[in-house]
C-alpha cells in the first residue's frame, strides 16, 4: 500500500467524521436546550434510571470485567463524549432554540 493510498483513506475518514459531527450538531443542541429548559426532568430521568437499575440489582461493578474498565479510562472516554456533545450543541444553538420554540423537531 502506497503512502498516497493511505493518505486518501485518512482524508476519506476525516470527511466521514466531519459529516457525522455535522449530522449530530442539531440534535445535540436541541437536547442541551431541552435539558437547560427542564433541569428537573433531566435529573428525574437520571434518578429513575438509577432506581430501576438498583431495583434490578444491576451494578456496574458486578458485571464481569466492567470494574477494571471503569477504573481504566471509561470515565475519561465518557467525559470526552460529553464535552463533544456540549461543543456540538454550542455550535448550533440557534437552530435548536428555534425548533424548541416551534415545538417541533429540528430539521
Amino acid at each position: 500500500m502506497s503512502v498516497f493510498d493511505r493518505l486518501a483513506k485518512v482524508q476519506a475518514a476525516q470527511l466521514r467524521m466531519r459529516a457525522a459531527r455535522h449530522a449530530l450538531t442539531t440534535p445535540a443542541a436541541a437536547l442541551l436546550v431541552r435539558g437547560r429548559a427542564h433541569p428537573l426532568t433531566t435529573v428525574g430521568a437520571a434518578a429513575g434510571a438509577g432506581f430501576v437499575l438498583g431495583s434490578l440489582d444491576v451494578h456496574p461493578l458486578r458485571v464481569p470485567g466492567l470494574g477494571p474498565l471503569l477504573g481504566g479510562g471509561l470515565a475519561e472516554v465518557v467525559a470526552h463524549g460529553v464535552r463533544l456533545v456540549a461543543e456540538l450543541g454550542a455550535m448550533a444553538p440557534g437552530a435548536a432554540a428555534a425548533a424548541d420554540a416551534e415545538g417541533g423537531e429540528p430539521a
